[in-house]
């Protein structure tokens, strides 16, 4: 097993390995609405099959919400 921080949390996983297999190992919500970061990197996502995920990687699922104004 290998360690790698997914979202800022240690986990083990079994190499190889590649995103689209992590993402859904983790059961990632809305993988369509994903951007990923491997190592501070940005993935896109045409290459997620063909990235493998490495010993010591740090990986994050990032959500993007949009915003507007509140008025009362």
């Amino acid at each position: 097993m290998a360690k790698i921080i997914v979202n800022g949390e240690a986990q083990e996983v079994q190499l190889p390995i590649s995103l689209t297999e992590l993402i859904r190992k983790n059961d990632v919500q809305q993988p369509e609405m994903v951007s990923v970061q491997v190592n501070d990197d940005f993935v896109d996502r045409d290459e997620w099959d063909g990235v493998t995920i490495k010993e010591g990687d740090a990986v994050d699922f990032l959500y993007f919400m949009g915003g507007g104004s509140f008025k009362v």
